[in-house]
């Protein structure tokens, strides 16, 4: 299997289907979250929705790139947020994080492995595998946090 195969199945696995890794997965771990659990603030921890919104974020930033924009995202804004004030902005939200990575994962799959190796947009960044890969790794670092915000919401 090439590399951005391998990436974009390991890719969907954290968000949208796998359970190898951490036996679930963001769409598993949304699918029984309302608005009003994923709003819920404690302690200094980022809600549900905040790091669902954040996760996208980059997503979509990165999708930006890979269909030959700029690289537009910033971190100071990664996680604003507008106000979550009902089921269906809530919906709204999840359904733009799996749609995005359904998409990402799709792009990924059409690039060919020699462009792994290539500078992301800046060589300051690495290489377009070392963004992938922290990527993945980024998915895995924030739903570990939306379990965790799940077992204490309940």
């Amino acid at each position: 299997m090439s590399t951005t195969l391998q990436l974009a199945k390991r890719f969907r696995e954290v968000i949208l289907d796998g359970l190898w890794i951490a036996n679930t997965n963001f769409k598993d771990q949304l699918s029984n979250v309302n608005w009003e659990q994923a709003t819920t603030k404690i302690g200094s921890l980022n809600t549900i929705a905040m790091l669902t919104f954040h996760i996208d974020y980059y997503i979509e930033g990165l999708i930006n790139v890979f269909e030959g924009g700029d690289l537009e995202i910033r971190d100071k804004y990664s996680f604003d947020l507008p106000a979550i004030e009902s089921q269906d902005q809530w919906e709204t939200l999840v359904n733009k994080l799996l749609s995005d990575a359904e998409k990402f994962a799709n792009l990924l799959e059409q690039m060919p492995d020699s462009k792994m190796n290539e500078p992301f947009v800046d060589e300051k960044y690495g290489t377009y595998l070392r963004n992938i890969d922290g990527m993945i790794e980024h998915c895995y670092y924030h739903l570990g946090q939306i379990t965790l915000i799940r077992k204490l919401l309940s």
